[in-house]
């Protein structure tokens, strides 16, 4: 009918996390870096979180105006009321755990970022604490949280050395899928990246982030992984420029290819004080621990991709085992 109005166009995924109005609690908590969303949710099963001094309730919805505390400790969302997305990569070395704080008071990934005033920096899942490489850093919960969540299938690549006889057959089986404990697991891809005999470098590929994965994948084997390195996330590479210990932060364009890659709107970057600048430049220049030293020192492999083994097609896909 000529009378209809006009369809209003839809808005890009993620823009009513920056609108303001109300949205689930642990969306908007898991935003400014509170803790994941899954935490949060038990948080408030336990009773620990309330909200204006009520407790919360699973798809109960609030604002960054409301009051939150958790176990009588409020907590600072101010950050929630203007959507920041900005992205750190770093390189982790051994030795240092995955968590804010440590109860055993290991150095954590946490300690060398550059502090931020109104906002946290949240880890894009997890290494432990004998991998090194890759781990992504974001003011923004929600592309924290999809970079994460298992349905959007990002894929992350490692750079691993493995003890032991390696034969076609147990690649054939990695790649088809493994019986572990917590359920099948498998590798996406598998190509060599040299070494000979029983000690041979790999590049493998995931498209989840279970706990210690890879090395149990290859441990059901029979073999050992004796280095676990993370080189990609998604589309973010581990650049080999970046030493052991130190960070640099993403530029707008890297930023806004991450966002895309999990259907995210794209935000601007917003500029640094000459102050805040200055202070993130001399923090980065400072020298890795001794920790970082030895563990640096110990081995090296190459960050990029290596060449397509012979089995592969000329979009890098592995072509079907033959029977």
């Amino acid at each position: 009918m000529g009378s209809e109005r006009p369809k209003k166009a839809a808005k890009p995924a993620g823009d009513k996390a920056s609108e303001g109005g109300p949205e689930r609690i642990q969306k908007l908590l898991a935003r400014v870096g509170a803790g994941s969303r899954r935490e949060i949710e038990g948080w408030m099963e336990a009773g620990r979180l309330t909200v204006n001094g009520h407790a919360a309730s699973l798809g109960q919805k609030a604002t960054a105006e409301d009051r939150f505390e958790l176990d009588g400790k409020r907590l600072d969302v101010s950050g929630a009321a203007d959507l920041v997305r900005r992205v750190l990569i770093y390189n982790k070395p051994e030795g240092e755990v995955t968590t804010r704080k440590d109860p055993e008071g290991r150095p954590t990934v946490f300690d060398r970022l550059p502090r931020l005033k109104d906002h946290r920096w949240i880890s894009i899942g997890r290494l432990d604490i004998n991998t090194t490489g890759l781990v992504l850093f974001t003011t923004d919960g929600e592309l924290a949280n999809r970079l994460m969540h298992p349905s959007r299938q990002i894929d992350r690549e490692y750079a691993v050395r493995i003890f032991g006889e390696v034969d076609d057959a147990m690649i054939e089986r990695l790649m088809e899928g493994v019986l572990l404990e917590d359920g099948m697991a498998k590798f996406t891809d598998i190509s060599p990246a040299g070494g000979s005999g029983i000690n041979r470098w790999f590049h493998v590929t995931l498209l989840e982030g279970r706990n210690r994965e890879v090395r149990r994948l290859w441990e059901s084997q029979g073999v050992r992984v004796s280095r676990l390195k993370r080189v990609r996330y998604g589309p973010i590479f581990l650049p080999s420029r970046l030493t052991l210990g130190k960070w640099e932060e993403l530029d707008q364009k890297a930023v806004d290819i991450l966002s895309r890659t999990v259907d995210l709107a794209t935000v601007e970057i917003p500029q640094k004080t000459p102050n805040e600048k200055a202070a993130q430049d001399r923090q980065r220049r400072k020298s890795p621990g001794r920790s970082q030293k030895r563990s640096g020192s110990r081995w090296q492999v190459s960050d990029s991709r290596p060449p397509k083994p012979a089995g592969k097609d000329s979009a890098g896909k592995r072509r079907s085992p033959r029977k």
